[in-house]
């Protein structure tokens, strides 16, 4: 895990991306420099206890930025879309064991469900025209990112369970198959776990090598208490492992959903 820091740092740019999700630009030099795709930093909200987690949606170490993008999800995070251009957020950052890069890799798939796909973005990033994204979304309403993937070059598949955007009408799956049966040298994945589950059954059933992150509700988000501890399976057994620490990305194999 990248060493981290603390520290309350300056927002740069707030927009409003999508009902009840917000994009904060913050300037964090000594983040930027170390953060990796699919670390996540912890934020504070003014007067809570505990810390949000919020996967990382941008790194610009040139510029000595971080974006942010969060949906509300209840009153600490509703606290935090109260923040505006000048304000300081109280952050820990950068934590978490990120994705595996692959220079070499000719195709990268990057899957994105609702407010997992925000962690995809540096990914397309890295991978530019090399990248599929395939993002999925309940409705027109919840759609972000998608000229923001386009932007790195990532070809984007747009997917809605009730066909109010996007190219397909369903969820991610069925995409995902089509891609892999073209080839794909790695797949990353994040959102809401029945999805990992089902884009990590796709992947074994075909023979994609595949890197989920999850999602947990955790306290300390360093390892030092148990509160986001899930089971992993490990060649010598079962593991309890922390998401914070030891995650949020494992190879989708080694889950046990």
């Amino acid at each position: 895990m990248t060493n981290y820091t603390q520290g309350a740092y300056p927002i740069l740019e707030k927009q409003a991306i999508a009902q009840d999700t917000y994009s904060f630009t913050l300037y964090c030099p000594a983040v930027a420099e170390n953060a990796k795709p699919g670390q996540f930093v912890h934020i504070l909200p003014k007067g809570f206890g505990l810390r949000r987690p919020i996967s990382i949606a941008g790194i610009d170490p040139e510029q000595g930025t971080l974006r942010l993008v969060f949906a509300v999800r209840g009153k600490g995070t509703d606290v935090l879309a109260g923040l505006n251009k000048g304000d300081l957020m109280d952050m820990i950052a950068p934590l978490g064991h990120g994705f595996t890069l692959y220079p070499e890799a000719s195709h990268a798939v990057l899957v994105g469900g609702g407010i997992g796909v925000p962690p995809m973005l540096p990914l397309a990033a890295y991978y530019g025209a090399k990248a599929t994204a395939i993002s999925g979304f309940r409705s027109f309403a919840q759609v972000i990112l998608q000229a923001d993937l386009e932007a790195c070059g990532a070809r984007t598949v747009c997917c809605t369970e009730d066909g109010t955007a996007g190219t397909v009408k369903g969820f991610v799956t069925a995409p995902l198959e089509e891609l892999l049966t073209e080839g794909a040298d790695i797949v990353y994945a994040c959102g809401p776990v029945p999805m990992l589950k089902a884009v990590a059954q796709v992947c074994g059933r075909m023979g994609a090598a595949c890197e989920v992150s999850l999602e947990e509700r955790m306290a300390c988000g360093i390892g030092a208490c148990l509160g986001c501890a899930t089971r992993i399976r490990k060649a010598d057994g079962e593991q309890f492992l922390h998401v914070c620490k030891d995650g949020p990305v494992f190879k989708a194999e080694e889950v046990i959903w």
